[in-house]
């Protein structure tokens, strides 16, 4: 049985559920439609007894997937369509949470660039593949937003304090690195994807762990971390209590990369790494996941009505200029009081 709906393509191969994002002209970039398609899928596979295990790829070269469409966004803070778009985001944050809480195994076959909304659907399955060449980021305080899709939990989950780096600089990081910060399991080189999916009906019934365990054993392979080597002066920086003390280290330190880290910091939004230093900090301290994608909500619906985010998406995606007139354009005219209002929730 193959369904295509709206840039998904579903189907199943004996006791294997198969789902592609067949977008790769925006590198299956995340619409509304595609979101309803894949938690439509989800949910049935979910109690179909024929199917045991469930995989979701992208297609094109260019990667697993950019994220939600980014042009939709600015759309919607732009002319009013808030509502719409924070129902959209509570759809796409209950499927990642679907994903995470799955009762069979969800194997993720990650490659090219997976950002924002596609680190959402790759990184919270029990079985995450991905390529040493993958390039993943949480760029979303580029453009006065904050880190969402529970990429928060997956931050503040990472080893030492990698997670604040990641969020307040808004880096890439590689397929090697998604697997050290704990956002993938497994490398393996792209030419054996196709041999690995042969080798699923060997796996069938088994648990996740044994599945990922046996993968690694047959197609896995290594490569350094470069972010793992650069822990001890990220950490050294990135442990401070707040975002000046932050950036007080940084431009204290004689490490040749600790300058261009503090001007990554310095470019992005004030409020939104206000908002992202303290939500990663609060999952951490939390470690759950709803909770995390709750306060990502919160946090989401207070920054699309400020005027940050849609001057982001302008001067990074729009016009391009990479020259955002953010509001406040200071740290310390930000309302702190407002973003521990959001990260603590109602009571």
């Amino acid at each position: 049985m193959i369904t295509i709906t709206s840039h998904i393509h579903s189907t199943r191969i004996g006791p294997l559920g198969l789902i592609e994002l067949r977008r790769p002209t925006s590198i299956n970039a995340l619409t509304f439609s595609m979101l309803q398609e894949l938690t439509r899928v989800f949910t049935t596979w979910r109690n179909d007894p024929a199917i045991s295990m469930v995989v979701l790829r992208g297609s094109g070269e260019r990667g697993f997937c950019a994220g939600g469409d980014i042009k939709d966004f600015h759309a919607a803070v732009s002319g009013g369509g808030h509502a719409e778009f924070l129902a959209l985001l509570s759809l796409e944050f209950d499927l990642n949470e679907m994903i995470a809480t799955y009762p069979k195994p969800v194997l993720t076959l990650v490659h090219g660039l997976c950002m924002g909304g596609g680190i959402g659907l790759a990184s919270h399955a029990s079985i995450r593949v991905t390529t040493p060449e993958a390039s993943y980021a949480m760029p979303e305080t580029r453009i006065g937003y904050s880190p969402d899709v529970g990429g928060t939990h997956l931050l503040a989950r990472a080893p030492g304090h990698l997670g604040e780096y990641l969020a307040l600089t808004a880096s890439t990081f590689t397929g090697t690195d998604a697997v050290e910060l704990g956002f993938a399991d497994i490398l393996v080189d792209p030419t054996h994807f196709a041999e690995l999916l042969d080798s699923l009906d060997d796996f069938i019934a088994m648990p996740a762990a044994e599945i990922a365990a046996g993968l690694e054993v047959l197609f896995g392979s290594f490569a350094p971390s470069p972010l793992a080597s650069a822990r001890p002066w990220i950490d050294a920086a990135f442990s401070a209590p707040d975002l000046p003390g932050i950036l007080d280290r940084l431009d204290e330190m004689v490490h040749p990369a600790a300058a261009q880290t503090a001007a990554a910091i310095r470019a992005n939004a004030p409020t939104s790494l206000a908002g992202a230093l303290a939500a990663v900090r609060a999952a951490r301290a939390e470690d759950h996941l709803r909770s995390a994608l709750d306060r990502e909500l919160r946090l989401a619906d207070y920054l699309m009505h400020r005027p940050d985010l849609a001057e982001g998406i302008r001067a990074q995606v729009i016009d391009k200029d990479r020259n955002p007139r953010w509001n406040p354009a200071r740290f310390d005219e930000v309302d702190t009081a407002a973003i521990a209002g959001l990260i603590e929730g109602p009571a």
